[in-house]
């Protein structure tokens, strides 16, 4: 059985702050914590809580029911706008710093237009 194909083209990163835009979480605002782009997943901050049962792993570490936030599919959140504080597509651009040209990405909002990576 072959494996889906992977997206190449994660658009956000971690410590991105997003929205969720569907789902039982939507409209829940977060921090990306970590991000998969050979699955086009990503885990968000208090996004897709999830209860696990954990056996204790050593000597004073206690085991039980933990809480901890599983992966989502990325096409499900939008990246927040640090400058506008919407939420926005993104896309990219080329600007030159020191003789060297930098793909950045940018806030596609009619109005915006800011840089989102410094």
């Amino acid at each position: 059985m072959n494996a889906p194909k992977a997206n190449p083209k994660l658009r956000v990163k971690t410590g991105d702050i997003v929205v969720v835009i569907s789902g039982k979480d939507k409209g829940t605002k977060g921090k990306v914590q970590k991000a998969f782009p050979a699955t086009g997943k990503v885990v968000v901050e208090g996004v897709a809580v999830v209860k696990r049962h954990q056996k204790p792993r050593g000597q004073g570490m206690p085991g039980g029911i933990v809480s901890k936030e599983a992966a989502i599919p990325a096409s499900k959140v939008m990246l927040i706008c640090p400058t506008c504080n919407e939420p926005t597509r993104i896309g990219h651009t080329f600007i030159e710093i020191n003789g060297k040209t930098k793909k950045v990405r940018v806030c596609k909002r009619k109005n915006c237009g800011a840089q989102i990576d410094q």
